[in-house]
């Protein structure tokens, strides 16, 4: 099969078709993704401004006292806020501060434990958000967040939870917030 040409005044041939549009091909897609590069530089920039910004809000919390942390035996008896970790969440419980500083009935029928504690579920996208929005008065160990992962999870997600586990880790450290990382015996 032959293909006229009638502006150039020659024939092609269809072999020599393919070779002659290569290079303009390959030349028009060039540019996309030094556009995207640019587009995901410019994310990336937000991204750590943001970042910047919920450390700084994090440091108003004093540093950690590994002394009173490390304690602790059990998570039900655990301060400070910690994070169940799962497949498409993280739930954060937090224990809010007894807003009657006496010491007369705490604990007891009319000042209960479990009903200042709150458990929120946060996207994983949103964790900083969530940390930055916990009253000061919630961290009484400092800047120190215990982090599970889920109970009961098919084997099949344990992949995902594991790698949610370490985007919340980094996630912690990126705010200045020390880990400690708690396993089904109890503490790691």
């Amino acid at each position: 099969m032959l293909i006229f040409v009638r502006r150039f005044g020659f024939i092609l041939q269809p072999a020599l078709l393919p070779a002659l549009l290569l290079p303009i091909v390959v030349s028009g897609c060039t540019r996309t993704p030094a556009q995207s590069v640019a587009a995901s530089r410019a994310i990336t920039a937000q991204q750590q401004q943001e970042i910047e910004a919920a450390r700084q809000q994090m440091e108003l919390i004093p540093p950690p006292s590994k002394t009173r942390y490390m304690a602790v035996k059990s998570l039900s008896t655990w301060e400070n806020p910690y994070l169940t970790v799962q497949g498409g969440m993280v739930t954060m419980h937090v224990l809010l501060a007894d807003a009657n500083t006496s010491a007369l009935g705490q604990g007891g029928l009319l000042r209960p434990l479990g009903a200042r504690r709150q458990d929120l579920n946060v996207r994983i996208s949103e964790l900083s958000t969530a940390l930055n929005a916990i009253p000061e008065n919630s961290w009484p160990y400092g800047r120190v967040v215990a982090v599970e992962e889920a109970h009961g999870i098919p084997v099949s997600a344990r992949p995902t939870v594991r790698r949610n586990v370490e985007t919340v880790i980094k996630t912690l450290s990126d705010l200045g917030i020390v880990v400690y990382e708690w396993n089904d015996s109890g503490r790691s």
